[in-house]
């Protein structure tokens, strides 16, 4: 591979952004892909993959590049020159470059896979966490598989289309994908593509979804024609396939706290054709009071510390802090108290998260049924979804049910 000023004058801004400004590493992607409208798709593709890859293994970089934060643009090419070395690229006669010790380099390397916080690129407390949370056996498992880059899946909406039509349809555009298992609306793309600029996306016969999310909408058992609550919307991926599986009939209230990601929501069920969502801004209390006791079903799709998908956004390794899992773990078993009194008896509720921590799942609803609220639930079942077992997100799911009057 022959490496380009550009495209690498590039990938250091973009470090720059994410490791000393706290930018969203999706978000100044998509920025630095429309620096230049003569990228091709291996150009863009090499922004994207180089960017996430130095993020995600940042930790590790640093360590044999003896850089320490914050980074300056210098430390950043010396990262840079850690990563291109170990994938055997030959580095350009460029300053940047100069006396980089590339046979230091993959010693280093092999001395530091040794241990886990650098092998896995992790903070020191967050290893001990998730040891702590899943065994060191199943953590050791768990952490290499979200250092993997995820597969692009695809969620086919079937309000407009069948899987079977919409493999055709992209294989005539030159998008080969294969069928998965056990998820009846999931395609995987056999080679990573820019989905979005194909005229199947505009005309909403699919959604980026991956398969694990897509098991979360089936587990609340829903039905053409009843009325759902999906408590936490976000931007909708869930709802959609709410609506989907709903063929259309019945209602969905959407809410969310975040009035603009229910605009999202809005804009992407129009192209989805997904006519029987309602959005409701979560601006008081009063919203959730209205639907007491009048949902046959409630989708609390909490907010959470974001293990589970690390594979997609490798920069939450550095972004996450202790307190803000002790906070969101309050935030879990409020949401749970109050969202619940939503369903109304013989209804039922599933609390999901895309964590792989017991503490903020299995031991959620532990707490959350011993409570006074609790006590009108029974546990039906639940899913643990861990990385290296499925391949996919790490994902949990409990479904319970309202006990009847």
């Amino acid at each position: 591979m022959r490496l380009h000023r550009n495209l690498c004058f590039s990938v250091i801004d973009g470090l720059m952004l994410i490791f000393n400004d706290g930018q969203y590493a999706d978000k100044v992607i998509q920025q630095l892909l429309k620096r230049d409208k003569r990228w091709g798709a291996r150009d863009r593709a090499f922004v994207a993959e180089t960017v996430y890859d130095i993020v995600r293994w940042k930790r590790l970089y640093a360590e044999i590049a003896e850089v320490k934060e914050p980074f300056d643009r210098d430390n950043l090419w010396r990262m840079f020159a850690v990563w291109a070395t170990l994938r055997g690229i030959k580095l350009p006669d460029w300053p940047y470059f100069q006396n980089t010790p590339t046979r230091k380099i993959k010693g280093r390397f092999d001395e530091l896979s040794k241990v886990r916080i650098y092998r896995e690129s992790i903070p020191d407390w967050l290893d001990e966490l998730g040891a702590s949370e899943l065994g060191e056996t199943i953590w050791a498992k768990e952490i290499a598989s979200l250092n993997q880059q995820a597969d692009v899946i695809l969620r086919v909406n079937t309000l407009k289309i069948t899987r079977e039509q919409l493999q055709n349809e992209l294989y005539d555009t030159g998008i080969e994908t294969e069928t998965l298992k056990d998820y009846p609306e999931a395609l995987k793309l056999k080679e990573r593509t820019n989905v979005f600029l194909t005229e199947q996306f505009k005309n909403g016969l699919f959604e980026v979804q991956d398969a694990s999310s897509q098991l979360v909408a089936e587990f609340l058992e829903v039905a053409p024609g009843m009325r759902i609550a999906d408590a936490c919307a976000g931007a909708g991926g869930k709802a959609l396939h709410l609506a989907a599986l709903m063929q259309n009939k019945g209602q969905i209230i959407a809410m969310d706290i975040y009035a603009n990601k229910l605009n999202e929501l809005k804009r992407r069920a129009k192209r989805n054709g997904a006519f029987n969502i309602e959005t409701r801004h979560i601006d008081s209390t009063k919203v959730i009071k209205k639907l007491y006791d009048k949902m046959d079903r409630v989708l609390i799709d909490a907010p959470c510390s974001g293990l589970g998908i690390l594979r997609r956004n490798p920069d939450a390794k550095w972004k996450l802090q202790p307190e803000f899992l002790n906070s969101v773990r309050a935030t879990q078993q409020d949401i749970l108290q109050q969202y619940s009194k939503m369903v109304k008896p013989g209804g039922q509720m599933v609390y999901a998260t895309c964590s792989v921590l017991p503490s903020e799942n299995q031991k959620q609803i532990e707490r959350f049924l011993a409570s006074t609220s609790g006590k009108e639930f029974t546990f039906v079942k639940d899913k643990k979804i861990l990385s290296h077992v499925s391949g996919y997100d790490g994902f949990y799911m409990a479904l319970l049910k309202k006990n009847n009057n």
